[in-house]
């Protein structure tokens, strides 16, 4: 992968380097939300590429592929979709077509994402095999002001004298997903419009599903001279089965430019009705040219500048860090928009298909804190009624494994609420994502204050989950206590456990938590209770009951005479190994063992019992902390990527300034240094959530307790200061951690009373 520069704003490619296309265009993508666009090439590339525009939304039900059917397999995998390719621009030079993997050399190639407006800018100078040279500017953004509108602006120069040259904008929707487990196509083109005015259009429809998705555009072409600019007129509009382009042509002198202008409206049958699809696109792209690209570009500007004024993170005296934790806030802002309860965050976003681009626990327990703090509670309250219009789904994925009476099994991967994740040991094992789901209802209304919402929508998620666990336990008379066999815990490289320590306690948790809270509803909303009972058939005395007592009979599994809770059933058996005494050869182990010998090892993929002390912090004392600590880090190898930010908050929280500051490294620039050699695939947007988690929970100390928030800062060596932003309950605050200590400043709502390194204060709006 090309070395990057180190910029505070920007990520920045400053030389040509063909080996790393692939892992730049993931890199560099851009989206706003509604969709994404890898940075492929506008121009043909014929070289290594991933080409990959993606909606939110949108997915196929490809068939699953396993060598070995089980019953209550999911039928298919849900797999986002590589949708029309909007950003086509091919450019032929004195007859010959610009590809920068045939051409005779690039010179000055430079690509630049300005994290501060969204912008996707890249230069370069080309020497054609036919002795032509330009230099092109090419600039792109997904409008984060008109969700349905992106727009480039592409410039070609001559440099080597007079040459005739071809632009041909088009919008192509001959394309394919390279996860596909068949090789299926999964659209059908329904339409194609193109014209000599510029302007073309594609309607497509998924296969099975039926989503429609159209792109269309509006071109505008001007020749620029010492003595001004031309406007040029289209020579042609064609169209193939699949896709409509325009071809312009013009003469350049040495030193002209010819620049293109392409509005492009992005619409899908989520948000129109399907047959009015296209007519939107069309409508969007008309809109965006009326407006001109200077207005767009300002609107994204300001934009971007309202979302950083809420969110921004400042690290003095460590540029690594600060472009890390810009570059893992920009792409979860350009993911997730937070207005449509239909839509989620996949673990690739709009940067790649790998993980289907379905939704995972990485949700609840990574991504809720920082829409929380970051954003009204309009759009983190979005993420839970996602899984509460779910609910039906959870209980259906529960019944196909013998559950009844209402019992809800959230699915580890999913689209639409159904299961469609197809691995034994996960789909039907890794059952401690129920557990997130309540656990994210719980953190919702601590941090907003909401009331309402448990009796509105939470009460139904954390019922149908409370009766899912308490069938799922057994009594075991040796033990005399409620067990839980055959699971996966979050540490993957233990499968088919008993007893894993941290779905037990999530599990007891939560049943404790449905116990209380329908205490407290009978007691203070009767008549929503009432509402609720008949609702879903609730046999109060005896189901709260059962609740009560498993929780506090459940087994948790702990090694004699130590402090330290014990990963599952067995764990003492292995060899206590530590991940130092892995030659470097061998790791990753996961692209180096079998599996099998994976299974048999003591390393841990990634955050397990302490995934617990991270969720429940005010549950166990720093001696309990502390011993847990020392005895599971040095047995995880990280090779998870939700693995580095739960250590560096409980090491930020242990003192161990150091440790922190290097797993907040490791989760920081996972991407932008490639540490497990796989961008190439996409970015882990969801385990950038855990990347600002480290920052704000773990350097910054930040906690919600009765309504009170609380800092404790821990600074490490390498920064002089640290400054980040936390919306609170309609107030805004601004946290400054110096080596002289923690100021917190209510920049603006009504008063409020915050506690900083234990000590209570009262705040009054900065003046």
């Amino acid at each position: 992968m090309s070395k990057l520069v180190n910029d505070p704003w920007c990520l920045i490619e400053s030389a040509w380097n063909p080996e790393s296309v692939r892992a730049s265009e993931s890199l560099f993508s851009i989206g706003n939300g509604r969709f994404g666009q890898r940075a492929n090439f506008e121009e043909h590339y014929s070289g290594d590429s991933h080409q990959g525009s993606y909606l939110a939304g949108i997915y196929y039900p490809d068939k699953t592929r396993v060598g070995w059917w089980k019953n209550g397999y999911p039928d298919y995998f849900a797999k986002v979709l590589n949708a029309t390719n909007w950003i086509s621009i091919d450019v032929h030079v004195n007859g010959e077509r610009l590809d920068l993997h045939a051409a005779r050399e690039v010179r000055h190639f430079s690509r630049l994402l300005d994290m501060r407006d969204g912008i996707l800018k890249r230069t370069f100078e080309v020497e054609l095999q036919n002795g032509a040279v330009i230099a092109v500017e090419a600039q792109r953004f997904c409008s984060m002001h008109r969700p349905e509108t992106a727009v480039i602006r592409y410039a070609v120069t001559a440099i080597s004298g007079s040459m005739e040259v071809e632009l041909c904008p088009a919008i192509d929707g001959d394309v394919k997903n390279e996860d596909s487990n068949w090789d299926d196509a999964f659209w059908k083109t329904l339409s194609v419009e193109s014209n000599s005015a510029g302007s073309a259009g594609v309607l497509n429809q998924t296969e099975k599903t039926a989503f429609e998705s159209a792109a269309a555009m509006r071109t505008s072409v001007h020749k620029l001279h010492s003595g001004g600019a031309d406007a040029i007129s289209a020579s042609s509009g064609t169209s193939s089965a699949h896709a409509g382009f325009c071809s312009f042509q013009v003469a350049l002198e040495n030193d002209e430019t010819v620049v293109l202008e392409k509005f492009v409206g992005i619409t899908t049958s989520l948000h129109h009705a399907h047959g009015q699809v296209l007519d939107a696109a069309k409508a969007v792209a008309a809109s965006a040219f009326l407006a001109t690209h200077a207005v767009l570009l300002d609107e994204q500007q300001k934009a971007w500048q309202s979302i950083w004024s809420r969110g921004d993170i400042v690290i003095d005296g460590d540029v690594s860090a600060q472009q890390a934790i810009r570059f893992n806030v920009f792409h979860l802002n350009q993911t997730y928009r937070g207005d449509d309860p239909r839509l989620n965050i996949g673990p690739k976003g709009f940067t790649g298909e790998k993980y289907g681009g379905a939704s995972y626990w990485d949700t609840e327990a990574y991504c809720l804190p920082f829409f929380l703090a970051g954003h009204e509670a309009a759009v983190p309250k979005q993420l839970l009624l996602y899984r509460y219009h779910h609910l039906g789904r959870a209980i259906e994925n529960a019944e196909k494994l013998g559950f009844s009476c209402g019992a809800a099994l959230y699915p580890m991967v999913t689209m639409n609420g159904e299961e469609c994740h197809n691995e034994w040991e996960i789909t039907f094992e890794e059952i401690h994502r129920n557990g997130a789901m309540v656990y994210a209802i719980w953190n919702y209304i601590n941090y907003t204050g909401d009331q309402t919402y448990m009796a509105d929508h939470g009460f139904a998620v954390v019922l149908g989950v409370a009766r899912f666990w308490a069938q799922r336990v057994q009594w075991s008379e040796p033990k005399q206590a409620y067990v839980i066999l055959g699971v996966t815990g979050p540490n993957e490289y233990e499968n088919n456990v008993n007893n894993n320590w941290y779905t037990n306690y999530l599990a007891a948790w939560c049943l404790h938590y449905a116990a209380s809270t329908a205490e407290a509803l009978m007691k203070n909303q009767p008549q929503e209770w009432d509402r609720l009972v008949n609702a879903y058939d609730v046999n109060a005395a005896g189901e709260i009951a059962r609740w009560k007592t498993v929780s506090s009979a459940m087994f948790q599994p702990q090694l004699e005479n130590t402090r330290v809770l014990l990963q599952q059933d067995g764990f003492m058996d292995k060899e206590q190994l530590q991940a130092s005494d892995l030659p470097s050869s061998q790791r990753p182990i996961n692209q180096h063992w079998s599996w099998d010998r994976i299974l048999r090892s003591v390393f841990i993929k990634q955050a397990d019992v302490l995934q617990g002390f991270y969720f429940f912090q005010d549950d166990f004392d720093q001696e309990t902390l502390e011993e847990n600590y020392a005895f599971y880090e040095p047995k995880t190898v990280h090779e998870s990527s939700l693995s580095p930010c739960v250590h560096a908050i409980l090491a930020a929280k242990l003192g161990r300034k150091d440790e922190a500051y290097v797993h907040y490294l490791r989760t920081a620039r996972l991407d932008l240094d490639d540490y497990n050699k796989e961008v190439y695939q996409g970015l882990h947007i969801t385990s950038m959530a855990g990347t600002w988690l480290s920052v704000v929970e773990g350097f910054g100390g930040f906690r919600v307790r009765d309504g009170i928030p609380e800092f404790k800062g821990v600074l490490p060596e390498a920064w002089r200061s640290l400054q980040f932003l936390v919306h609170f309950r309609g107030r805004q605050l601004e946290i400054r951690i110096e080596p002289a200590g923690t100021l917190v400043t209510l920049l603006h709502g009504d008063p409020l009373q915050v506690k900083v390194d234990g000590e209570l204060r009262s705040l009054q709006p900065a003046a």
